[in-house]
């Protein structure tokens, strides 16, 4: 077998891309989207007939223009994601404007509108996870998505403090981040080589994996964000990996054993205190490399936002 195969007998295997036909090839059992990925998907010709259709709508929306746009992003993401469904026997992850990440309130009002296209076409909410970036607002919204049976991916997670809220919010998944804990640190220590034994993202998962198997957290690990093949190996045996297709590919070149590489914990019912509102700011405060990795991740998803509305505009013509 080669070291794909073998890796998916230790972990849900999840395509990080909107390109289908990678996703056809790749046969991943979930998929994940975010608005730089999504970016890139509508840019293929097989999504310009969707691009002129969401302008056409836009044209002739009658509430305002930055509502009507609002409302054609998430149009587009749940097209996007309905025709992911088609391809993949489980879940896809769509997010939640980036710029609504300080704000709850607007953060469940996009969440449940998602929701809301998704079943207007006929896709069960329990298809899909709604990716929410992991700020204290964000988490919050969660946890209340979670109690009306809206399922939640974590995004932009970058510390232990980030996952432990998330688990006591009943969050169905988290996405913490490998490779973006690794860039931050390659760029103060640029002389340093970094193994997978000691990649801080890599230890930063492991981390997370101790604590929810050893406190009883149903929570699902989700890996995320990798520079290489060797991160992903190091992490065998996580709940589930998102994986770019240019490292699914490499894993399907290589033919070198593959073995489980996170051990298993005794669970024990647990007993840790519910972190609240001051203690996650303190501990983000004292934590620069998730405090910043969190920020600029927002800040990137933004930009591409941005990016996508302009392409919108651009098949924009108001009468």
């Amino acid at each position: 077998m080669n070291q794909l195969e073998q890796l998916r007998r230790f972990s849900g295997i999840v395509i990080d891309t909107g390109d289908i036909e990678a996703i056809a090839e790749l046969q991943p059992e979930d998929a994940t989207t975010n608005p730089s990925l999504l970016l890139k998907a509508l840019q293929l010709p097989r999504y310009a007939e969707l691009i002129e259709q969401t302008g056409r709508a836009l044209q002739r929306a009658p509430c305002s223009p930055a509502a009507a746009m609002a409302e054609a992003l998430d149009r587009l993401s749940v097209a996007l994601g309905g025709e992911i469904l088609q391809y993949i026997p489980g879940r896809v992850s769509t997010e939640v404007d980036a710029r609504l990440s300080f704000d709850q309130a607007a953060t469940l009002y996009r969440a449940r509108r998602l929701i809301q296209l998704y079943e207007a076409q006929g896709i069960a909410r329990e298809r899909v996870l709604i990716k929410i970036a992991a700020t204290w607002e964000g988490l919050q919204a969660a946890r209340t998505l979670e109690q009306e049976g809206i399922a939640c991916n974590l995004t932009l997670l970058f510390n232990l403090t980030q996952a432990e809220v998330a688990a006591q919010a009943g969050v169905t998944l988290i996405s913490p981040f490998v490779g973006r804990i690794l860039d931050w640190h390659q760029a103060r220590e640029s002389t340093r080589v970094f193994s997978a034994a000691d990649d801080p993202g890599v230890r930063s998962v492991q981390a997370i994996h101790q604590l929810y198997k050893q406190q009883g957290y149903t929570t699902i690990i989700m890996a995320a964000s990798f520079r290489n093949t060797q991160e992903i190996l190091a992490l065998a045996g996580c709940d589930k990996m998102t994986i770019a297709p240019q490292w699914l590919q490499e894993l399907q070149a290589q033919h070198a054993p593959v073995t489980a590489a996170l051990p298993e914990y005794a669970a024990a019912p647990s007993t840790r205190a519910a972190l609240g509102e001051a203690e996650f700011r303190w501990a983000m405060n004292e934590d620069a490399m998730a405090t910043e990795k969190l920020a600029e991740g927002i800040r990137l998803f933004t930009r591409d936002l941005r990016k996508l509305e302009d392409t919108l505009r651009r098949h924009w013509q108001p009468a």
